[in-house]
């Protein structure tokens, strides 16, 4: 299995229109690259032997969808071993899910916040232990966009760290669900940023969005990423360290060489920040 240790630079969340051009020569201008497992772990014929050989050469994580983990209903155990013998045929020593639920009695192709209380925190932390018992692996969770929060007791913040101190669990930090909510709800997206603990951020998501209104902000990953998001980026690397960031585009894609773009804008901040000079407060 490749080290998650090995994990750095900027990475790319790989699509299957981009297969080709991953093959022939794009591949090795990404530092690692991320797939839902969903779309890829039943995949055979052309589309599998393409993805198994840029799992042999490069440094891939897994980005799930379909967990579920604040669902009411009790865990799809069986998927979840499903995951990890995909993980172990591709040797991906690093999965990630969204710390909100998609399922009841059915899959609702949609992330649900789960209600923000002492008790819901929880009943996640248990079902996260469930699921890292099987892995063998952790489980990095991410914090996700939201336009509701039903049920709420604790704020945001409280509830993402108390998740993850109770489950003993890793964060993937996304920096632009972070200020699309400091947006609709109110907040202000460095303050909550510096709230989250460094040791727990596995790696960190950046991606753009759409703007509904003035107060309404949709997280769509089909956009290029804005300037306060690059902006906010910077103060994540400040604050908790420059650490492997990946770029999020689900839709709307434009030709790789573009895309490409946006994955070096990223590498030329991690470096900037990396020989910025420390402040030293007296």
């Amino acid at each position: 299995m490749k080290p998650v240790d090995e994990i750095k630079g900027a990475g790319l969340g790989l699509r299957r229109e981009m297969l080709d051009d991953a093959l022939a020569k794009s591949a090795n201008e990404v530092d690692f690259w991320e797939v839902a497992p969903e779309n890829w772990m039943r995949l055979g014929g052309k589309f599998g032997k393409q993805f198994r050989q840029l799992t042999e050469c490069h440094q891939f994580l897994c980005h799930g969808l379909s967990l579920s983990i604040g669902a009411p209903q009790p865990l799809d155990l069986e998927f979840v071993r499903q995951v990890k013998a995909f993980l172990d045929a591709h040797q991906i020593s690093l999965y990630s899910e969204h710390l909100s639920y998609c399922s009841g009695y059915g899959h609702l192709y949609d992330l649900l916040p789960i209600p923000f209380t002492e008790e819901a925190a929880l009943y996640v932390a248990d079902r996260v232990k469930q699921v890292q018992e099987i892995l063998e692996r952790p489980l990095v969770l991410e914090n996700v966009s939201y336009y509701a929060a039903p049920g709420q007791e604790i704020n945001e913040l409280d509830f993402i760290n108390r998740v993850l101190e109770e489950a003993d669990c890793e964060l993937l930090l996304d920096v632009n669900n972070i200020y699309v909510n400091s947006v609709n709800h109110g907040y202000d997206p460095v303050t909550f940023l510096r709230g989250l603990p460094s040791k727990r951020i596995r790696y960190i998501h950046v991606a753009g969005h759409y703007n509904e209104a003035d107060d309404l902000i949709v997280d769509t990953h089909g956009a290029d990423v804005i300037d306060p998001v690059w902006n906010l980026l910077k103060e994540a690397y400040r604050f908790h360290g420059v650490l492997p960031t990946l770029l999020e585009r689900d839709f709307n894609l434009p030709p790789m060489k573009e895309l490409l773009l946006e994955v070096d804008k990223i590498r030329q901040i991690q470096q900037s920040i990396a020989v910025e000079p420390e402040v030293l407060i007296a």
